[in-house]
């Protein structure tokens, strides 16, 4: 063989050689970039793991689970609640028990935790668990609770039924209270009457009420001249920040004495001019 032809056969034998040392390069590159995605560490996460809220509002967290293995799973969603406590776990607005993941991904899910309206206020140390058929993922999630709201509004003896005159005005003592541990603000009394009807109160409005206190509002009721006699009903509401509460009143209308006269003299009126027209004409 010449020179020249062991020149060709060695340099076609060399580029064959780079040439496939490329192409495995680029295959173990490719595979090391797909190990890299699949075979990261799987894990729980959170935002935020301490929350405090009321006991009537609920703990909303938001975790986030990654499936590290290389291959998909399901994780059952599971979190060791203080007794009578509840818990919601959902997915893009779907309420779910698990997730099914696929190898590599990862996953957003609110979780939504409320405690017992006579849960003490300090803090509980809530375990949340991710489990699949190979693995458990555990976060500690915190629900500080730091009370409870309440509020309620009706009259020192409880009764809710009251007498009026037509055209007249009563006053009516109300007693709204906060029921709960955590003070009340902006809290204000509105009135649903019957037509015609009207309601002042004084106070109008209340800026602040600490837990367990109380106070007194007078409200002032004016009934309309001419109102028929008989029942109606009088609801006075409570509204504000984290209050609420509704008082209905039955409120009994009668008729003024005055308004009885004029009702007796205007029938003994009309016997009166019966009796003449009889006298005057009964004898033709």
């Amino acid at each position: 063989m010449s020179t020249k032809s062991l020149h060709n056969a060695l340099r076609k034998k060399l580029f064959g050689a780079l040439l496939l040392l490329s192409t495995i390069s680029i295959a173990v590159s490719a595979i090391a970039q797909q190990t890299n995605v699949q075979s990261g560490p799987s894990n729980l996460s959170a935002k935020l793991i301490n929350i405090e809220s009321a006991t009537n509002e609920p703990f909303r967290f938001s975790v986030t689970l990654r499936n590290g293995t290389a291959s998909a799973r399901l994780y059952e969603l599971k979190a060791d609640l203080p007794m009578g406590w509840q818990v919601s776990y959902k997915i893009e607005g779907s309420q779910v028990t698990s997730v099914n993941m696929e190898a590599g991904k990862t996953q957003e899910i609110a979780v939504e935790i409320t405690a017992t309206s006579t849960a003490a206020a300090r803090k509980y140390i809530i375990p949340f668990k991710a489990t699949s058929a190979t693995q458990t993922l555990s976060l500690q999630l915190e629900a500080v609770v730091k009370g409870n709201y309440g509020s309620t509004i009706s009259t020192a003896s409880g009764r809710l039924s009251e007498e009026v005159t037509s055209g007249a005005h009563k006053d009516i003592e109300l007693e709204v209270r906060n029921t709960g541990t955590l003070p009340l603000s902006e809290l204000e009394i509105t009135s649903q009457l019957p037509a015609g009807w009207e309601a002042s109160f004084e106070p109008s409005k209340i800026a602040k009420l600490e837990g367990g206190k109380k106070i007194t509002v007078k409200a002032s009721l004016k009934v309309p001249d001419k109102t028929i006699a008989g029942d109606y009903a009088a609801t006075f509401n409570l509204s504000g920040n984290n209050a609420s509460g509704q008082a209905a009143f039955r409120i009994f209308v009668k008729t003024s004495v005055l308004s009885g006269w004029i009702g007796i003299f205007v029938v003994l009126i009309a016997i009166a001019a019966v009796y003449v027209l009889i006298r005057k004409y009964g004898r033709r």
